[in-house]
C-alpha cells in the first residue's frame, strides 16, 4: 500500500501563463499564506491548507534528493529556482517552475520562505524529466530511504558538476536549450 492517501491520476491541471502560484511558510515549512491560484490548482480550500507543511502537495514522482537540494539552499538563506511535480488533492498533477526565498527577520534570521510558482516551458519539463526519473530509481533502489534519498543526491550533484553548473544554472540552461 501506498503511503499516499491519495494516488496519482496520472491527469494534469494548468494554470495561466499570466498567473502565479504563491505561497509562505514557516522556517519549518508550514503553511502561512497561500493565494487564490494556488488553492485553486491544488483543489484546495485555503482552511485546508494553513498550518500544514508544504509538502502536502507532494508529488510521489518527485525525488526527495530535489527537495533536499532545496531545502539546503533556502536554509543557507541562498534563493533557488527548480521544476517540481505537485499533486492536486484530487491526484492529480501540475508542473511549475518554483522560486523559492528565504524570508529573514529584524535580526537577520530566517523567519521562513516565499515561493512564486509559474508555468514552466513544456520543452524543459520534457527534458528534466528523465533525470528526476533516473533520480527517483536511485532512491527506491535503497533499503533505507535516508540511503537512497542521499545517493541520489550525490547523483544530482555528480550530473552538476559534470556540466560544470549550479544547480539554478542547469534549470535556466534546460530553459534555453529548449527554447
Amino acid at each position: 500500500m501506498s503511503k499516499y492517501a491519495v494516488q496519482p491520476t496520472g491527469s494534469e491541471r494548468t494554470f495561466g501563463e499570466d498567473e502565479i502560484i504563491v505561497s509562505k511558510t514557516d522556517a519549518a515549512g508550514h503553511l502561512l499564506y497561500v493565494n487564490d491560484v494556488f488553492c485553486r490548482i491544488g483543489l484546495y480550500k485555503e482552511s485546508e491548507l494553513i498550518g500544514k507543511p508544504h509538502s502536502i502537495i507532494r508529488h510521489p514522482d518527485m525525488p526527495r534528493c530535489v527537495f533536499k537540494l532545496l531545502w539546503d539552499t533556502i536554509q543557507a538563506g541562498d534563493e533557488i529556482f527548480a521544476y517540481v511535480k505537485n499533486m492536486a488533492k484530487n491526484g492529480d498533477h501540475y508542473w511549475v517552475l518554483a522560486h523559492v526565498t528565504p524570508t529573514f527577520d529584524s535580526s537577520g534570521k530566517i523567519a521562513g520562505y516565499h515561493s512564486n510558482r509559474r508555468v514552466p516551458d513544456r520543452s524543459a519539463i520534457a527534458a528534466i524529466e528523465p533525470l528526476y526519473r533516473k533520480l527517483l530509481a536511485e532512491e527506491e533502489g535503497h533499503a533505507s530511504r535516508k540511503d537512497g534519498m542521499l545517493s541520489a543526491h550525490e547523483m544530482l550533484l555528480a550530473h552538476l558538476r559534470e556540466r560544470n553548473l549550479e544547480y539554478d544554472r542547469f534549470i535556466f540552461s534546460t530553459i534555453q536549450q529548449a527554447a
